[in-house]
């Protein structure tokens, strides 16, 4: 830690946050694999600010976490002196029923959000994996689930933010088209006002088995031109029996409509259900893996998948959008960080020539640091 006198520093962070809400961080406060220097839980975007202040004027560094699901995901740090935690921070204020808005604090549990839509007949049209997902950890890396294929990414849903620079200074964004340079912020988002969409009156999915990724592109065809909400594909092993799922959204009489006619159209094995698959909106990968985000356009999927097996060697998990050619692929995380660079750079040679992407997620942190991993714009 650059100050000379932690205990000088600890005791600021006790004066602006509170006695019970400041403390030396423990064997848990830990970002890329190394313990942080302290902890502050800010009650108010002032508070934030004035942590940022002590933290600039201190030579220090600072990073704000909300559940902690996602800390270290994309380029690890090279340390963290002050570790800025949301918890206190939620909260929905300025809730326009009728505009469709709400201004939400960004520690706000997502799921948390979701219920209190609900009882208004809302919701935010975002699904993140992560269960525990705050809105502001959603918003910093722009966490989609399945509904990004109808409704997009949540950084599309956000129509201005308040922050706090990284020298304690207050400031907004409002941005264009709902893209308020989330990217771009260098600071502590405090909160948000995010789009809203009424709650669907029903859910209806249809499942089918996948046997290999090259079925992949006729049965997406058909999903896709249903309009549904999302279409979402689970290969546990690179594509062997694997299954894709489709949900419709709407009046209960469309939703099961339109499921029907998907079903009658993928033929016999195809089932509709009033219930998401077990792995529905759940990421494929654990801590202990390296997770492969593929990027590119549907049609091209299969060929990216077979490129992957062919540099891995074998099987390899993925799961996600089918609908978007937008998939996480499951490496483990028990493979040299030299082999894991092999594998990423051959398949994106094969994406290179088919305009897509592919990045290193989230891995252990013996390997983030030894791989190229996700950079804060890969993410937007």
């Amino acid at each position: 830690m650059p100050s000379q006198d932690p205990d000088r520093v600890l005791s600021a962070l006790v004066d602006i946050c509170g006695p019970d809400y400041a403390r030396a961080a423990r064997s848990i406060d830990t970002v890329s694999g190394r313990r942080v220097g302290h902890v502050a839980v800010p009650a108010t975007a002032r508070a934030v600010a004035d942590v940022l202040r002590l933290v600039a004027d201190e030579g220090l560094s600072a990073l704000p976490r909300g559940s902690g699901s996602k800390i270290d995901w994309g380029t690890p740090r090279a340390g963290v002196d002050v570790l800025i935690d949301t918890g206190r921070l939620s909260g929905m204020w300025n809730h326009d029923v009728e505009g469709a808005t709400a201004e939400v604090a960004t520690g706000t549990p997502v799921r948390a959000l979701q219920a209190a839509l609900a009882l208004q007949g809302q919701r935010l049209v975002a699904d993140p994996p992560s269960r525990a997902a705050t809105v502001g950890g959603m918003l910093t890396v722009n966490e989609s689930g399945p509904l990004r294929y109808r409704y997009g990414t949540p950084a599309e849903y956000v129509t201005s933010v308040a922050y706090i620079d990284r020298v304690g200074e207050a400031a907004s964004s409002d941005g264009e088209d709902g893209r308020p340079g989330l990217a771009e912020i260098d600071g502590v988002i405090t909160a948000a006002t995010l789009r809203l969409e009424p709650l669907p009156q029903a859910r209806r999915w249809v499942g089918v088995a996948v046997p290999t990724p090259m079925q992949l592109g006729k049965l997406v065809a058909a999903a896709d031109e249903a309009e549904p909400s999302a279409i979402e594909a689970d290969l546990p092993a690179g594509g062997q029996g694997g299954t894709l799922a489709v949900l419709f959204e709407g009046a209960e009489a469309s939703a099961v409509e339109r499921a029907e006619s998907l079903a009658a159209a993928w033929g016999s094995g195809a089932v509709v259900t009033p219930i998401a698959p077990p792995w529905w909106g759940v990421y494929p990968f654990r801590r202990d893996d390296v997770a492969l985000r593929l990027s590119v356009s549907a049609a091209d999927l299969p060929a990216a998948l077979y490129a992957l097996g062919d540099a891995v060697g074998g099987p390899v998990p993925v799961r996600g959008s089918a609908g978007l050619g937008s998939v996480h692929a499951v490496l483990p995380g028990s493979l040299p960080p030299t082999r894991i660079t092999e594998i990423v750079e051959s398949v994106r040679h094969v994406l290179l020539a088919r305009n897509g992407r592919a990045v290193v997620v989230a891995a252990p942190a013996e390997v983030a640091h030894e791989v190229e991993m996700a950079g804060r714009l890969d993410f937007f």
